[in-house]
C-alpha cells in the first residue's frame, strides 16, 4: 500500500509539471496568446466569471480554436491553484492542415490517399499511438473531429514519439462532411466493426480511409452509414475486441501488405 501511495503521487506531480507546460493561464495571458501566432489547440473558460471572456470566446471563435466550457473547480483543478481569472488556454504541439491539404499530400507522391479517420477517439494516448503508426505505414494524414476528440497537445506528440510533426492532421467539424470530400475525390471508406467482412479478404487497393471508433463505443451510427465497405480482425480468443490503436495499426499493415508489397 505505501509503495502505491508513493506512485500515485508521482503520477499527480508528473500530471501537474505537464498541465504547467502546456496551459497558459489568465484572461490577459490568453488574449495576447490569441492575439499572436502561439500554436492553441484548445480553450477553456468559465462562463460564469463575465468580463472578457465572450471577447476571448470570440477571438477563439475567429481562429478556429474550440471552447470547452468548465466550471471553476475544473479550472481550479487544471491550473493547480493559479490564477486563472476563467480563463486558460492548452498549446497545440503541431498545426493543423485541412483534407485537401492531405489529398495533395498523396497527389504529390503520385500515390493513391491513406487516410485513418478517428471517430472520437478521446484517449490521448490511444491517438498518439495512431498517428506513430501511421507515420511509419505510410498514411498520407489524419481526420479528428473538433469536438469530444483528443487532440495535437504534448500527451499526443509524447505518445506518437514526434511523428505528428510528420504527418498532415485535419480537425473539421463534422466528420460525415470530410467523408463526403473523400468520395469526392474517388476515396473508399472502410469502417471498422465486428459486424463487417473480415479484412483479409477485402480489397483494399486504391484510394482507401480506415474509420477508427471510439474506444467505448466504436463508430457512431452516421459514420458507419457513410462507410462503403465495414470490415473486421478476426478473433479467436475469448476477447472480443481490441484496443484501438492496437486495431487501426493491424488495418493499416494489412493495406500497406496489398498496396506495397509486390
Amino acid at each position: 500500500m505505501p509503495e502505491k501511495r508513493h506512485n500515485d503521487n508521482n503520477k499527480n506531480n508528473e500530471n501537474n509539471e505537464n498541465n504547467e507546460q502546456t496551459l497558459i493561464c489568465g484572461r490577459n495571458a490568453v488574449i495576447e496568446a490569441l492575439k499572436s501566432d502561439t500554436l492553441i489547440d484548445l480553450v477553456f473558460v468559465n462562463k460564469n466569471a463575465g468580463g472578457s471572456i465572450s471577447r476571448i470566446c470570440a477571438m477563439a471563435a475567429e481562429k478556429g480554436i474550440p471552447v470547452k466550457q468548465v466550471d471553476e473547480k475544473k479550472l481550479d483543478h487544471m491550473t493547480a491553484g493559479s490564477a486563472h481569472q476563467g480563463a486558460a488556454a492548452m498549446l497545440g504541439c503541431a498545426e493543423y492542415f485541412t483534407v485537401a491539404e492531405i489529398l495533395a499530400a498523396a497527389k504529390e507522391k503520385n500515390e493513391d490517399p491513406f487516410i485513418i479517420i478517428c471517430d472520437e477517439i478521446e484517449d490521448p494516448h490511444n491517438l498518439g499511438a495512431i498517428i506513430r503508426t501511421a507515420e511509419a505505414a505510410g498514411v498520407h494524414g489524419i481526420i479528428i473531429p473538433k469536438r469530444r476528440s483528443a487532440s495535437l497537445n504534448h500527451t499526443v506528440h509524447k505518445t506518437s514519439a514526434g511523428a505528428v510533426s510528420h504527418i498532415k492532421t485535419a480537425r473539421v467539424p463534422n466528420l460525415a462532411a470530410a467523408v463526403k470530400e473523400l468520395k469526392d475525390n474517388g476515396v473508399w471508406i472502410y469502417g471498422t466493426d465486428m459486424a463487417g467482412e473480415s479484412i483479409y479478404r477485402t480489397d483494399l487497393k486504391g484510394g482507401i480511409a480506415f474509420v477508427i471508433g471510439s474506444e467505448g463505443f466504436g463508430m457512431g451510427r452516421l459514420m458507419r452509414e457513410s462507410c462503403d465497405f465495414l470490415v473486421s480482425l478476426p478473433m479467436y480468443g475469448k476477447v472480443n475486441s481490441l484496443n484501438a490503436s492496437v486495431a487501426a495499426g493491424i488495418c493499416m499493415y494489412e493495406a500497406v501488405r496489398q498496396r506495397k508489397i509486390q
